[in-house]
């Protein structure tokens, strides 16, 4: 996507990485009661007798995380409507890949865990990839990643997203209240009332913003579904050269990018190492997340893809070989922020959590070395990996 700028991308990764070393080095350090204690610290917001009480560690999961879904959903409407999303050839391939990196990551998970009982409800954890992570490797990696090749990891991600708020909306949510449930329509309601009648303040979208977030935090949902209706609703109507939702965007961006998802990487990418054996790492679980996320990840994205260009329902992206769109599927098993966060949805003891961070953590960093060992090797060989040598 043409606002996407690699610096930003390399930055941003760069950022997360740091945050993410950070959270593994604290956990593993003499200052790991502190660190656990002050994620386990309570922070309250009260207007008379209605009030909010969460640990930092919620307030970050539920809170901060609810404007990254809100990023999410300012992008997904864009690209929906005037990016690589709004036309049929644009969207065939990204779409089917994300569909086969959302089936085969799951199946596979489910294969490994079966037996194990309250483990398949962690099934979607491999199935999303983590953006942030790998726009700031193909950053990093410069020519190696065609262009189109990014714009295609992008959309693709953008999709993934958009399955991923699905999931969480049917599987991960708690006993409902009817009230507070209703309270969250009517606040959606308003919103759209909103976009409707093209209000450019974004003071009315805060307000109502913050309303629809507490009904859905007290109805069962789960909270962050409400940033991604708030970006929903923004209006995509160009007044003086830029719309409600572009501008939006560009200010949530460098917000989401450093300090959000580094937030969120700090308070969840902790994994203890001590007492780790090999054991640890072939449980079901682990093991499961590991060759969902690193395997079944780049098989459902590349055959899908492929599947769907040799019947000639989509094409390669422009200027990319079969053999570098093979190591942009790799990419995809990338998969932390998203495979983190289902995994606080659909587990709660820190045990379990344990072995979710260590199986996403080890998945991603393989992903993202092989992927840059491929792309790498193709950028100095200049080998031909086009799709003319499979038809």
């Amino acid at each position: 996507m043409a606002n996407h700028d690699s610096n930003t991308d390399l930055h941003g990764g760069i950022a997360l990485g740091v945050a993410t070393l950070a959270a593994l080095i604290l956990a593993n350090s003499p200052l790991a009661s502190h660190y656990t204690a002050l994620l386990q610290a309570t922070g309250e917001i009260r207007i008379g007798s209605i009030g909010l009480s969460k640990s930092l560690e919620h307030w970050i999961n539920d809170g901060l995380m609810a404007i990254f879904f809100l990023l999410i959903g300012l992008e997904i409407k864009r690209e929906a409507m005037q990016g690589e999303l709004a036309s049929r050839k644009g969207a065939t391939l990204p779409a089917i890949a994300a569909l086969g990196g959302f089936a085969v990551p799951a199946m596979i998970y489910v294969v490994f865990n079966w037996r194990e009982g309250r483990a398949l409800a962690g099934w979607a954890i491999p199935c999303a990839t983590d953006i942030a992570f790998v726009l700031g490797l193909c950053a990093l990696l410069g020519r190696a990643v065609p262009a189109s090749l990014k714009t295609f990891l992008l959309a693709l991600a953008i999709i993934d997203d958009l399955l991923a708020i699905i999931v969480i909306a049917i599987f991960y949510t708690e006993d409902l209240s009817t009230v507070a449930l209703t309270l969250a329509a009517a606040g959606v309601v308003g919103l759209f009332i909103l976009n409707r009648y093209d209000v450019r303040a974004p003071a009315p979208y805060v307000v109502l913003g913050i309303f629809t977030w507490v009904s859905v935090l007290k109805s069962g949902v789960h909270a962050t579904l409400a940033g991604v209706a708030v970006g929903l609703a923004m209006p995509m109507t160009r007044h003086d050269g830029e719309s409600l939702l572009e501008h939006a965007e560009h200010a949530l961006k460098p917000w989401v990018t450093y300090a959000i998802v580094p937030a969120f990487a700090l308070a969840n990418a902790n994994v203890p190492l001590q007492g780790l054996s090999l054991s640890s790492l072939t449980a079901s679980m682990p093991l499961g997340i590991m060759a969902s996320l690193f395997l079944g990840k780049q098989l459902g994205v590349f055959l899908f893809s492929l599947g769907a260009i040799m019947i000639g329902a989509a094409e390669l992206p422009a200027r990319t070989t079969l053999g570098q769109f093979y190591g942009a599927a790799i990419l995809t098993g990338i998969g932390f922020t998203m495979s983190l966060f289902i995994g606080t949805l659909a587990f709660e003891d820190e045990a379990t959590m344990v072995q979710v961070r260590l199986g996403v953590l080890i998945a991603s960093l393989l992903s993202g070395i092989t992927a840059a060992a491929v792309l790498g090797l193709l950028a100095r060989s200049k080998g031909d990996g086009s799709l003319s040598a499979v038809k």
